[in-house]
């Protein structure tokens, strides 16, 4: 955990913040207004540091939905809107009811991508995106239902239980950045081609190169210049797609339901509300840890409207095209290095997004980008993302034997669907919708060990609370 910096101005901690209305002449971090010579540079390193993260699951769910590129543009287009203004929410808020006021960044979170593609393949092509938006909406409606009392319910969630499926996300998707380097589509006669596979390489190579040798601010986008770097170098091999910046409109904003009614089934609706639990859980870490950063300490009452702003954003999200919403950590982790902790340059992002998000010609330049390249980039991406679980399993007491008994049997549940796709094939629809997501799968095995080994028979919990970092 990021604290402040030695010799500033806020002190420690434990010290109320001042707000404005206390202290004409002291203005806390949070609450400042910057110039904008600072304030533009702070925002576009936000967007800088979100944007792949952004555009990740319309593209992985575009592709498995078998959407064309203008399709896929407007999906990235809907996912840009709603991150802009889910953001803008965050950090600008409504009253005492919406908006934690904080540096704040909400998206379409990856940790969906894997149950999503589960519900995709058990529905017919043309009615998979309304099956999944159906589950997202209802997602939405269970976090602003379970977000004022979720509080109580963190003690179910342990670094245990939300380190076994950050994990699980990571591993589960590896499969997919894996296609991706191969050429995306398998009926295609490239489909694993050494030309595909190289290109890959190069581009893994350039973001490897970036990180070892890239200083402050190269470094931290590193992800984003091997996609341009990687995007440049299959030009000379006409391995770019130009059809979805030419088939693009310049301005339009995104037509409700475009593909399709929601359809509600039951199956895939339990599948996104046990996602949705873990990205309240991570919500509320990022909360709690942001809170610290910028001296202003995340209370219930905070955090009940951050996470009511991620139900109104899953909830309405659908109607235009978007997925669930959570929070981004890769923001946090900026304003702890920048230590810029000023929720107007957040929201300037927010602007941004949403900007880019009314403009489909600017979202479709990510449609330039080539299979392989966002192969290679997806590696590091989805890796980073398995880093981040085994890093909250670091703070989970795998010293305990009961501990260890719980990740391993936790992690094996969740491998079962990836190790053996058939497994499940004797099970009834709904079990395999549930279960053949290895991310639903081991999170269910995991919380129910975890009241098994600690809470069962017990006087309190024995598994660590959730912690803020």
């Amino acid at each position: 955990m990021a604290l402040p910096a030695q010799g500033s101005v806020e002190g420690p901690c434990s010290t109320p913040p001042v707000h404005t209305e206390d202290a004409v002449t002291s203005v806390h971090p949070v609450d400042e207004r910057l110039h904008p010579s600072r304030l533009v540079p702070a925002a576009l390193q936000h967007i800088a540091a979100m944007y792949a993260g952004v555009v990740t699951p319309p593209l992985i769910i575009g592709q498995a939905c078998g959407l064309d590129i203008a399709a896929r543009t407007r999906l990235i287009a809907a996912s840009l809107l709603i991150a802009g203004v889910a953001t803008i929410l965050q950090t600008i808020g409504v009253r005492q009811l919406v908006g934690n006021r904080l540096p704040f960044v909400n998206a379409a979170s990856s940790a969906g991508i894997a149950p999503i593609l589960a519900i995709a393949e058990t529905n017919a092509k043309g009615h998979q995106l309304p099956a999944i938006y159906g589950a997202v909406m209802v997602a939405g409606v269970f976090c602003l239902a379970v977000g004022p009392f979720f509080g109580r319910l963190l003690k179910y969630f342990p670094p245990l239980v939300t380190g076994v499926v950050i994990t699980l996300i990571g591993v589960t998707l590896m499969p997919v950045p894996v296609g991706w380097a191969q050429g995306g589509d398998k009926t295609a006669a490239g489909f694993g081609s050494m030309k595909n596979l190289a290109l890959a390489a190069f581009t893994l190579v350039v973001i490897l190169l970036i990180q070892r040798f890239g200083k402050g601010f190269v470094k931290q986008v590193a992800l984003l210049f091997g996609l341009l770097i990687g995007t440049l170098a299959a030009l000379p091999f006409g391995m770019a797609d130009f059809r979805g910046i030419a088939s693009a409109p310049i301005a339009a904003l995104p037509t409700p339901f475009a593909f399709g009614a929601p359809v509600f089934q039951p199956a895939a609706i339990l599948s996104l509300c046990i996602v949705m639990l873990v990205l309240m859980t991570e919500s509320s870490a990022g909360m709690l840890a942001l809170g610290e950063i910028c001296d202003r300490r995340a209370d219930a009452r905070t955090i009940t409207r951050g996470l009511r702003t991620d139900g109104i954003a899953t909830l309405l999200g659908p109607v235009f095209g978007g997925f669930p919403t959570s929070a981004f950590a890769q923001n946090v982790g900026v304003v702890s290095l920048t230590r810029v902790r000023s929720r107007y340059v957040v929201a300037v992002a927010g602007s941004a997004l949403l900007v880019l998000g009314a403009f489909p010609v600017l979202g479709a330049v990510v449609s330039l980008v080539p299979m392989p390249v966002l192969g290679g980039a997806g590696i590091v991406l989805f890796g980073s993302i398995a880093v981040s679980g085994i890093r909250t399993l670091s703070e989970a007491g795998l010293d305990d034997s009961s501990n260890i008994i719980l990740v391993a049997v936790a992690l094996g549940a969740g491998i079962i669907p990836l190790a053996a796709p058939t497994f499940y094939t004797q099970f009834p629809a709904w079990a395999q919708t549930v279960l053949g997501s290895g991310i639903s799968a081991g999170a269910i095995v995991a919380v129910l060990l975890n009241l098994f080994f600690h809470h069962l028979g017990t006087r309190s919990g024995t598994a660590p609370a959730l912690k803020s970092s």
